[in-house]
């Protein structure tokens, strides 16, 4: 029964990765777009994707990704996320390599999924709030395209990296709402001429798999507490 149920995952999976490779060539040869962009998907959502699994091979696909869409960010004038991308994200990538192959399940290429306490939440929310609106204030300044927007991807992609590196399930939580976003940041670009449809497609996975892994790892960590 072991056997089947991982025969159908292992499947499942093949076919996730056989239609996003489908997609982006599509975007690619018929659409267009930008190499970068599609290569910064593919590492991206690969990424994700094993991030949720909790392999911590992730970060060697992070690396790439966010090399990539460091690149993009500075083509498109997005400060924040340049910023975020190349002084904090690839110095965290690497970090977090090593984190999680030293918090891994006895005999599995896995890690231990833990959770915040309510006054770790509590201390975090605020944190966030505060420096967003920081931070949004400077961007205007800087004359960002979407301070606001570039604002909370920013911040929260900083503080959801954090939690990643920690192994925490609010992670998830706050990728929701900073892939939603940045999905929408990024088709305001694409519906303007850029050519980013990759990108765009990249945000919108990332929405959906930020939801499907934190139900998989609330029930995982409910399991344990068991």
């Amino acid at each position: 029964m072991n056997i089947i149920k991982l025969d159908i995952i292992m499947n499942r999976e093949k076919v996730f990765f056989a239609i996003l490779i489908t997609i982006l060539a599509i975007n690619y040869f018929v659409f267009k777009d930008n190499l970068a962009s599609v290569l910064s998907a593919f590492w991206g959502v690969s990424y994700a994707f094993l991030a949720g699994k909790g392999k911590p091979s992730c970060y060697l696909f992070g690396l790439s990704g966010s090399g990539l869409y460091g690149w993009l960010s500075f083509a498109n004038a997005f400060w924040g996320n340049l910023v975020l991308y190349l002084f904090y994200y690839i110095p965290m990538q690497i970090l977090g390599f090593f984190k999680w192959n030293n918090n891994l399940k006895n005999g599995k290429k896995e890690i231990i999924k833990t959770c915040l306490s309510h006054k770790e939440k509590l201390t975090l929310s605020i944190l966030i709030t505060i420096t967003t609106i920081i931070f949004g204030i400077a961007l205007y300044y800087m004359h960002d395209k979407n301070p606001l927007f570039d604002s909370i991807t920013t911040i929260g992609s900083i503080a959801g990296m954090y939690l990643t590196v920690k192994r925490c399930i609010e992670q998830w939580l706050i990728w929701i709402i900073v892939d939603s976003l940045s999905a929408l940041m990024w088709l305001e670009i694409a519906l303007n001429g850029e050519k980013v449809y990759s990108t765009v497609i990249m945000w919108c996975l990332y929405t959906f798999l930020a939801v499907y892994f934190y139900i998989h790892w609330k029930k995982e960590i409910k399991e344990n507490s068991l």
